[in-house]
């Protein structure tokens, strides 16, 4: 196998998942990677392992470089599946290495796999000195698991974020430089991937992304080069930072989401007519019908955009089942300073509306704008949709 180093002494020996489809319920149409890396110095840590499937794989990469029995520390930033599946496997081959992890983490290793070894546990601050390198370890807890943590090598400036800044990407490029814009690709695919990475798993924790990166200033954590868990490794990392720093603060485009559900095109008829206000106002609309769209794509959509708007048909007095399953998901990921407005149609008796609306406000959030019609809406009602559209729009300029 080619080795591939992301710095002198330090290799990448993760593994490429092509027909990664799903993970854990979010969709992944361009694949994944589990990404490990290799330190070799005085002494050798290997950070993180690959999901247990694709372990042979992870050692034949690690053999290329160095016998795996050599390794003195096992790095554990996360306990995910994704991240320590090898774990137990490394360690029979490397059975005098020191398992360094958080105390969480320990605690999810013992818990996971009923394993035996030698554990360190470490904090924000604590080192480990390698020979001429020296890991500095800092605690990212609930980014995104209680157990998380991030290693910095100080004299490469490199930081090995763990979930942080990744993507689920597969690609033959291990580096942003090459795979920012693939063949056949017109659009920034990587940052397409690091956006829907980023709304689907760490929105709700924007506020702590924020605070941890201005620990990570104060420690002079200032990275040349950011290795995630996930995806590519960032040799021109201010790129991903901005973007982080702009997503966790909810800065968001001019644009407004239409997401929908329909049972007999009539909430269709009022979200498309809603749409064409917005436009003929001179503000982006995007219309996605939920059952035809993945929930994990729409969410991105919602990341990048100001105003959200929320149809639905009633259904037994309540939400269509398959818009309230997703309003779940979606204010379980706390989206920040959007415009919200709710709409729908109904036949015998209406809920759908005020029912989003109580989700809505459960979650903090509260509608500015909402419309309900019963069976086909009719001329008049259709100029209620375009004149909302056109609200939502001025309100998206003002914002």
């Amino acid at each position: 196998m080619e080795k591939i180093e992301l710095t002198e002494g330090i290799y990448w020996v993760g593994v490429i998942d092509w027909n990664l489809r799903d993970f854990h319920g979010y969709t992944t149409p361009r694949g994944g990677t589990y990404n490990s890396y290799l330190i070799v110095d005085e002494k050798i840590a290997l950070v993180d392992t690959v999901k247990s499937a694709f372990a042979d794989e992870m050692f034949e990469r690690i053999k290329e470089i160095v016998d795996p029995r050599k390794i003195d520390y096992i790095i554990s930033n996360h306990v995910e599946a994704d991240h320590s599946g090898s774990l137990p496997e490394i360690m029979k081959l490397a059975t005098n290495a020191e398992v360094i992890c958080t105390e969480k983490g320990k605690e999810g290793l013992l818990k996971y796999y009923n394993i035996r070894g030698n554990f360190r546990t470490v904090k924000t601050g604590d080192e480990l000195k390698l020979g001429k390198r020296t890991l500095f370890f800092i605690t990212v807890p609930m980014l995104h698991w209680p157990d998380s943590m991030a290693t910095f090598i100080k004299e490469d400036k490199l930081l090995l974020s763990n979930d942080l800044f990744g993507q689920h990407f597969a690609s033959s490029f291990r580096f942003d430089e090459g795979a920012q814009n693939p063949p056949g690709y017109e659009s920034d695919v990587v940052m397409e991937e690091a956006a829907k990475y980023y709304a689907n798993i760490f929105m709700q924790f924007g506020d702590m992304i924020l605070k941890k990166i201005e620990e990570m200033q104060k420690l002079d954590i200032t990275p040349k080069m950011i290795a995630p868990s996930h995806g590519i490794i960032w040799k021109n990392p201010d790129k991903i930072l901005d973007a982080y720093l702009n997503w966790g603060k909810g800065i968001s485009k001019q644009k407004v989401l239409v997401i929908y559900d329909t049972m007999w095109n009539s909430t269709e008829i009022m979200a498309k007519e809603i749409s064409r206000g917005v436009s003929d106002s001179d503000v982006e609309a995007s219309l996605f019908h939920l059952r035809r769209n993945e929930w994990s794509e729409i969410v991105k959509e919602v990341l990048e955009s100001k105003a959200i708007l929320i149809g639905s048909p009633t259904l037994n007095n309540d939400i269509f089942p398959h818009m309230s399953g997703f309003l779940t998901y979606l204010m379980g990921l706390r989206p920040k300073n959007k415009i919200w407005a709710t709409f729908g149609s109904y036949g015998w008796a209406g809920g759908a509306v005020r029912a989003i609306n109580e989700k809505l406000k459960s979650a903090g959030n509260e509608s500015v704008e909402s419309l309900e019609v019963r069976f086909r809406p009719d001329e008049p009602e259709l100029a209620k949709c375009y004149l909302m559209g056109q609200k939502i729009a001025s309100m998206v300029k003002r914002a």
